[in-house]
């Protein structure tokens, strides 16, 4: 069939499908042939907002949803776009406005609706609002692990560690394959210092459930130091496997986009330790993408909470550069005299006859931690 005899369902529909398939190029395209044939189709101005929303193009977006409420000023959809294009602009109070337009037409029981705008919220750091609209959902729709975990995800990111553990686990109550909320409880245990809950966790999730490297970092720790694992253990295999994959779809450009997301609208960063961490992570990862001959990339931390990444031979290099004194110093005198140091601080033994050794002599000293 001809596209110019679709109806603007039929448009409508077709658009959809290109939308979920990611296809945003071709969905403009074809809800631009759809309006030229049905310029008053509310639904063909709406599917066009988002298209372009997902393009980054917000003021066509923003275009787009208004003419779909010039058709309809109460039409939710078309609202609830406004306002997350909205949002992009920093206009809160005019997108919270559109927001409450919704809810004061009767659409609290929409689940999808009412997460599609906490979402929106929650991308923007509005996190009061973003949980406010999680629990109308959760409210609404008691049986709902999505609306639980995203409860729980806001009241992280609010300081209610509390509510974030209670929602957390009750999304997994609800469902227990809800892979998101398991592997952000067992990061939020982690951080609690409760290792043993969190690799709990962990365990019960799949390599392919984990978008970056924390989570698989953390699991391959605690392996290692409470089953005693050594490096190349074939359980250790596919989560190995996972971050090598991630390591080759991080692009160069990923911390700087990681950097503009956690900006708030006043110019500071949301979350300094998560944006500290994701650089860590992306570091490692690019350096084990790009390393050729140059041995196995670790990662140690020292009590004083630094973080040291490389070959052992780096990051004990590294470690005396630091070290005040050292700069002039070699390695061998390095670690010769940190290993006696460290024997009169423990009464344990630690060997300098190789970066390695000195290293792990120091872990088992309990001076730093091997992280990887």
């Amino acid at each position: 069939m001809s596209d110019q005899f679709l109806s603007s369902d039929e448009y409508d529909e077709r658009a959809h499908h290109l939308y979920n398939d990611g296809r945003y190029d071709d969905t403009v395209d074809l809800l631009r042939d759809g309006l030229s044939l049905y310029p008053s189709a509310v639904e063909l101005h709406v599917g066009m907002g988002f298209a372009r929303l997902a393009r980054e193009e917000y003021a066509w977006g923003r275009r787009s949803f208004r003419d779909a409420l010039d058709l309809d000023p109460d039409h939710e959809d078309a609202l609830a776009g406004l306002g997350e294009t909205l949002l992009k602009f920093g206009e809160r109070s005019a997108a919270i406005a559109c927001f409450e337009r919704i809810l004061a037409l009767g659409f609290q029981d929409d689940h999808d609706l009412m997460l599609q705008i906490g979402r929106g919220l929650f991308r923007e750091g509005v996190l009061d609002q973003a949980r406010r609209f999680f629990e109308i959902a959760v409210t609404a729709h008691s049986d709902s692990a999505e609306a639980a975990a995203c409860v729980g995800y806001a009241a992280h990111r609010l300081s209610d560690e509390g509510g974030a553990l209670y929602w957390l686990r009750r999304a997994l109550d609800l469902d227990p394959t809800h892979g998101e909320s398991r592997i952000y409880l067992a990061n939020l245990l982690y951080d609690r210092g409760e290792y043993e809950a969190a690799l709990f966790h962990l365990e019960r999730t799949q390599p392919a459930e984990h978008f970056d490297g924390l989570g698989i970092w953390r699991l391959i720790e605690l392996k290692k130091s409470i089953y005693r694992l050594p490096d190349h253990d074939p359980e250790l295999t596919p989560w190995a496997a996972r971050l090598s994959e991630l390591a080759e779809e991080a692009g160069a450009d990923d911390l700087v986009l990681a950097e503009i997301e956690a900006m708030g609208p006043d110019g500071q960063v949301r979350d300094p330790s998560q944006l500290e961490l994701f650089g860590t992570l992306l570091t490692e990862l690019q350096g084990m993408k790009t390393r050729t001959g140059g041995g196995d990339v670790h990662r140690v931390r020292t009590l004083s909470g630094v973080t040291y990444v490389g070959t052992w031979e780096e990051i004990v290099r590294q470690m005396k550069d630091d070290a005040e004194g050292w700069a002039a110093g070699t390695l061998a005198q390095y670690m010769a005299a940190s290993a006696q140091r460290g024997q009169r601080q423990t009464g344990v033994a630690i060997p300098a006859t190789d970066a390695e050794s000195f290293i792990r002599g120091s872990a088992g000293a309990g001076l730093l931690r091997i992280l990887h």
